[in-house]
């Protein structure tokens, strides 16, 4: 079993920056990939970005080059950097662990709000 932990939410106006952390119970490097999601009301979750165990990065179009995902393996923590942050990325943004050994489904964070005021 793994635990994801996500903080660093918060509230920012557009153009600032925040960053979101997301610690997880066991090591990264068992596990397949880590990601960030996000969702608002009545819409379905979306992927923000991904990290595979191997490093390669995947981020949606509407974050590239604004977001950025790293991990610190010391610390099995994964995090999310947003800069230039416009209203539209307010979200409820969920930490992703997918790929854990014994597990068949998905592991999710409890969510951290991230608002844009413009």
């Amino acid at each position: 079993q793994v635990q994801l932990v996500e903080s660093g939410g918060g509230s920012v106006q557009a153009g600032g920056s925040l960053r979101l952390s997301c610690a997880a119970s066991r090591s990264l490097l068992i596990i397949g990939a880590m990601g960030w999601y996000r969702q608002i009301p009545e819409k379905q979750r979306e992927l923000v970005a991904l990290m595979s165990r191997s490093g390669a990065t995947t981020y949606a179009d509407s974050v590239k080059g604004r977001f950025t995902i790293s991990r610190d393996n010391a610390k099995n923590t994964v995090y999310l950097q947003m800069n230039s942050l416009k209203p539209e990325d307010t979200a409820l943004y969920y930490c992703n662990a997918r790929g854990v050994p014994g597990m068949t489904s998905d592991i999710w964070g409890q969510g951290t709000q991230v608002t844009v005021s413009s």
